[in-house]
C-alpha cells in the first residue's frame, strides 16, 4: 500500500516497469530501436501527472479499492498524453518541450550527427519527423497495452473500454480542429471553443475521471457528476494554458515565451482579441501573428495588444467562472469519500493556477 502523496512516484514507477519490458522486445528485432524507447522514457519523465491523478481519484470517489492496479491504468493515460504531445510538436513544428528539445528535433540532431560521423548525407528534418510521428504511434499503442494488462478484470476493462476509446477519438478529432483553425486563419470564437472542449478538457479531466470511475465500479450518477465538475475545469485549465504560452515564465513552462504567437496558435484567447481590438490594434495582430520569426519587441507589442483588447482578462474570467462551477458541482456530487472530494478540490486549484 502507498500512500497517496506518493501517486506520482508511482506513475513513475509503473511507466518505467513497462518501457523496461518495451524495449526488452524491441530489442529482439533491433538495436536501432533502443533510441525510440530512450526517447519515451525521456518524454514519461516529467510533467504534471494531472490525467493519472484524475483517474486516481475518479476511481476512489467510485470507492475504489487502492489495492487494485489502478496506478498502471492510469498511468496509460501519461503514456496517450505523450503520444499527443510528440504528434502535436510535429504539426506545430515546435524546437521545445518540457524544457528539451522536442522528439522530432531529436531525432534530427541523430541523424545529423550520423552523417557527420559517416561522411554521408540525408535528411535529417525528415528522418526527426518520420521517426517522431512513429514515436507517438508507439505510445498510442502502449497505452491501449498498458491499460488492458493492468490487472483490472475483464468487466471492470470493459466498463472502463468505452471512456478509453472515446477520449482517444475526441483528443484527435480536436487536434484536427486546431490544425483547421490554423489552416483557415480565421479567429472563429465557436471553433476555439470546441477544441477547447474536445483537444483539452474531456482528454484532461473529464474522460480519466470516468475511466477511473468505470474501474471502480462507479454508476451513471457519478459520472455525470464527475462530467459537471470535469468539462468546466478542463477548460478553465486549457485556458491558463493559454495564457501561459503567451505569458509565461520558460522556466516553469518548458517552451519559450511567445511560441503559441509564433506558432498562430488560434486560442480563445486571440479569438477575443480579434473580436475586440481596435482597427489599428487588428492591423497589427494580422500583421504579426503566426509570424515565425517574431523577435521579442514584436511578441511584447502582440501581448500588449491581448491585454488592451481585453482579452487576458476576458480569459481570467472565464477561468474563475469555471473552477467555481467545477467546485460547485463537486460540493453537489454524490461523493461520500473526503479525501477524494478533497483531493478533487485541490486538483482544481492546482490545474488552474498562474504557475502550472
Amino acid at each position: 500500500m502507498y500512500a497517496d502523496a506518493d501517486i506520482p512516484t508511482e506513475i513513475q514507477r509503473a511507466l518505467t516497469s513497462f518501457l523496461d519490458i518495451q524495449q526488452e522486445r524491441l530489442a529482439a528485432i533491433g538495436p536501432e530501436l533502443t533510441e525510440q524507447v530512450q526517447a519515451a522514457r525521456d518524454a514519461t519523465s516529467g510533467g504534471k501527472r494531472l490525467r493519472p491523478s484524475f483517474c486516481y481519484w475518479g476511481f476512489r470517489a467510485a470507492g475504489g479499492d487502492p489495492d487494485l492496479p489502478i496506478l498502471k491504468a492510469a498511468a496509460s493515460l501519461e503514456m496517450l498524453h505523450v503520444s499527443a504531445l510528440v504528434h502535436d510538436d510535429v504539426m506545430d513544428s515546435s524546437d521545445v518541450r518540457r524544457g528539451a528539445p522536442a522528439a522530432h528535433r531529436r531525432f534530427e540532431a541523430l541523424q545529423r550527427a550520423w552523417s557527420e560521423a559517416s561522411g554521408k548525407g540525408g535528411d535529417p528534418v525528415g528522418f526527426g519527423i518520420g521517426a517522431a510521428i512513429l514515436l507517438g504511434d508507439l505510445c498510442l499503442i502502449w497505452a491501449d497495452e498498458m491499460m488492458h494488462t493492468s490487472g483490472f478484470d475483464a468487466a471492470a476493462l470493459a466498463s472502463a473500454s468505452k471512456f478509453f476509446d472515446a477520449v482517444r477519438v475526441e483528443v484527435t478529432a480536436g487536434q484536427y480542429l486546431d490544425l483547421v483553425a490554423q489552416a483557415s486563419g480565421e479567429a472563429d470564437m465557436d471553433r476555439a471553443l470546441r477544441v477547447l472542449r474536445y483537444k483539452s478538457a474531456t482528454y484532461t479531466v473529464e474522460r480519466p475521471l470516468h475511466i477511473g470511475a468505470a474501474l471502480g465500479g462507479g454508476g451513471q450518477h457519478l459520472v455525470d457528476s464527475l462530467s459537471a465538475y470535469g468539462l468546466p475545469l478542463g477548460e478553465a485549465f486549457q485556458l491558463r494554458d493559454d495564457l501561459l504560452g503567451v505569458f509565461g515564465d520558460p522556466t516553469v513552462t518548458g517552451k519559450p515565451a511567445g511560441d503559441d504567437l509564433r506558432e498562430g496558435k488560434r486560442t480563445v484567447l486571440t479569438a477575443y482579441a480579434v473580436e475586440h481590438a481596435s482597427e489599428v490594434q487588428l492591423t497589427e495582430f494580422d500583421r504579426l501573428f503566426g509570424r515565425a520569426d517574431l523577435d521579442d519587441d514584436e511578441i511584447q507589442l502582440l501581448r500588449e495588444i491581448l491585454q488592451d483588447s481585453r482579452a487576458v482578462q476576458a480569459c481570467e474570467n472565464l477561468i474563475t467562472e469555471r473552477t467555481e462551477d467545477a467546485l460547485d458541482a463537486l460540493e453537489r456530487s454524490p461523493i461520500d469519500d473526503e479525501t477524494s472530494r478533497k483531493a478533487l478540490a485541490d486538483l482544481a486549484i492546482a490545474a488552474t493556477s498562474r504557475h502550472v
